[in-house]
């Protein structure tokens, strides 16, 4: 799905393409990839480097195109394996010509474009678009790491009352996610700082590439606070839970003990050997007490010790 909009002045939408608008395709299909190529012109690599999930963030120039990959936050469902995640958009430039291209559908991109609307100032020139792209992107991750953060405080007090291996699952997904975050904003941000040479930056946009640095900032150590948070509850849990094993291990080696003693005293008078008590009237009622007996005193030494 291909949109056109106008930013001078202001950001609208208009019907088709004009020199100067910006392109928004996503989810491009065969009809969007036809409309890119043939029509604007666009290098045929660069939409399979865009649809790479795993491409890394950076930027390529190829017969006056430059292609800007950043990548973004993106929520897929809360009981997926690896809820938070990143993605690739990229922004391919070129005289007249803005596009930007994702493969899925965001909720940042819908919020910028509502943001932009809301703002009626529009953007400057193409390196103003490409900046607040990167400004929205460190909000985003700033929106998606309160909600990792309030998971985070979910599950642990549902640990406190009960350890349930599906709060453990879901705080081990949040790890994946947080080292998601913490590469892809890591790499934002060594693409900015190589952009900031390579697009034409003026007064306005040096302002705003400083917002932009602060919010990464607060972003990247914002994320390396979370998960080193989540690493070592994960660490103190993980503790619990082997004090826990132990203390059940050491119930059950005491109890084994316990019924050991009287266990070895009826077997030895079980057993079919002449030991002088067979006909000895006493003989079954002194094997009772003395099982009694080793049972109250192994009881009490393994009570004394505080193993049971």
């Amino acid at each position: 799905m291909r949109t056109f909009w106008n930013f001078n002045g202001g950001i609208k939408h208009i019907d088709a393409w004009q020199p100067n608008c910006w392109v928004q395709v996503t989810c491009p299909v065969e009809e969007d990839v036809k409309f890119l190529e043939q029509e604007l012109g666009m290098p045929e690599y660069f939409l399979y480097d865009v649809a790479d999930a795993d491409e890394r963030a950076r930027f390529d120039m190829d017969e006056g195109w430059l292609m800007i990959i950043l990548r973004v936050p993106h929520l897929k469902t809360v009981s997926s394996r690896s809820p938070y995640t990143t993605i690739p958009l990229g922004v391919v430039l070129k005289g007249d010509k803005i596009i930007t291209i994702c493969n899925q559908e965001t909720r940042m991109m819908l919020d910028f474009i509502n943001h932009q609307m809301r703002r009626a100032e529009g953007f400057t020139d193409s390196a103003d678009l490409v900046f607040r792209l990167f400004l929205s992107a460190s909000v985003w991750y700033l929106k998606y790491l309160k909600q990792v953060n309030n998971i985070i405080d979910k599950a642990k007090r549902n640990l406190d009352r009960q350890i349930d291996n599906k709060d453990l699952v879901a705080l081990s997904r949040l790890q994946d996610s947080l080292t998601y975050f913490a590469t892809s904003i890591r790499g934002n941000e060594n693409l900015l700082s190589k952009l900031k040479f390579r697009l034409p930056v003026d007064e306005l946009d040096a302002e705003l590439i400083e917002d932009v640095n602060i919010e990464m900032q607060q972003a990247r150590e914002t994320t390396a606070i979370f998960i080193s948070i989540l690493n070592s509850t994960m660490d103190t849990y993980a503790n619990i839970i082997n004090n826990n094993m132990n203390k059940v291990m050491r119930l059950l080696t005491s109890l084994n003990m316990i019924i050991m003693f009287p266990t070895l005293i009826t077997s030895m008078f079980g057993m079919n050997l002449i030991n002088g008590m067979e006909e000895w009237k006493w003989g079954f009622p002194i094997a009772i007490v003395a099982c009694i007996v080793s049972t109250i005193g192994s009881l009490g030494w393994f009570r004394l010790k505080k193993w049971l």
